[in-house]
């Protein structure tokens, strides 16, 4: 009855069966380790935001360059305030409103964006307190440039002067005639009359939408697995129920092809 199964047809199936099968199982579990490592590293930068926030800060240099180890890490450098840009479009405690970034100048003449603050409404230059003269030391959260088009950050360009879309050195160091670092720091107090703006998580370690994609896709690696074996029996289910049809004789004969040698009848 099963001898069916030795046929090439059926060797082809088999061997697709026996390939698909680990094959998905490989990848949804692959897709389920990366949802783990997600989810790793999301606890990981909520432990690491709350010990940094109680540790020291050390000095910039000892923090670069930005990774998921430094990121969120209170820092200190010091230097002398130089140009200011606005970051408009950003949100903070589900009210719209703009960033207020000062070039920090630092020993060697490389500047290290500097976030003082937030205020809200629409970006404008003449609300911003003007920044401290002389030399500052500031201290603050370390957070690495941002992509525009990530996370919420703005990608829009044509922007009025004196705005920027995002924090990055790639933007920033076209509106600067100097070397810009590539982090950034937001202050752990902002200057007066504006509000702190609070460390971002590192990239790709938070339980964004990316992370739920890489759950979602491994139920459909198992779903395509299940699939396999059930159209697997299904073809093996119809084979045998078409051979014993065929044993019991219920299978009606094939028609005889237009053309073929029939009996001539005599008129």
């Amino acid at each position: 009855m099963y001898r069916f199964l030795l046929t090439p047809r059926w060797w082809g199936i088999n061997v697709f069966v026996l390939l698909a099968i680990p094959f998905c199982v490989f990848m949804g579990s692959w897709q389920l380790s990366r949802f783990e490592d997600r989810m790793q590293d999301h606890r990981s930068a909520e432990t690491q935001a709350a010990s940094s926030a109680r540790e020291a800060a050390r000095p910039l240099s000892e923090m670069l360059p930005v990774d998921k180890s430094t990121s969120g890490r209170q820092v200190t450098a010091t230097g002398h305030y130089g140009k200011q840009l606005l970051i408009p479009d950003r949100e903070l405690d589900g009210r719209e409103g703009y960033y207020v970034l000062t070039l920090l100048r630092v020993d060697g003449g490389e500047a290290l964006p500097v976030v003082r603050g937030w205020l809200p409404g629409s970006a404008d230059a003449a609300k911003v307190p003007a920044a401290p003269g002389g030399e500052v030391s500031v201290t603050g959260a370390l957070q690495a440039s941002e992509t525009p088009g990530d996370n919420g950050v703005s990608a829009r360009g044509g922007l009025p002067a004196g705005q920027t879309a995002a924090i990055s050195a790639a933007s920033l160091v076209n509106l600067v005639p100097y070397d810009v670092y590539d982090a950034w720091v937001t202050l752990a107090r902002a200057d007066s009359g504006m509000t702190a703006v609070p460390a971002a998580a590192p990239a790709d370690s938070g339980l964004d939408l990316k992370a739920f994609q890489n759950l979602g896709y491994t139920g459909e690696w198992f779903v395509f697995a299940g699939f396999v074996v059930f159209m697997w029996f299904r073809l093996l289910r119809r084979e045998v129920e078409f051979l014993r049809d065929a044993e019991l004789g219920l299978v009606p004969e094939p028609e005889p092809e237009p053309g073929g040698d029939q009996e001539r009848v005599a008129v």
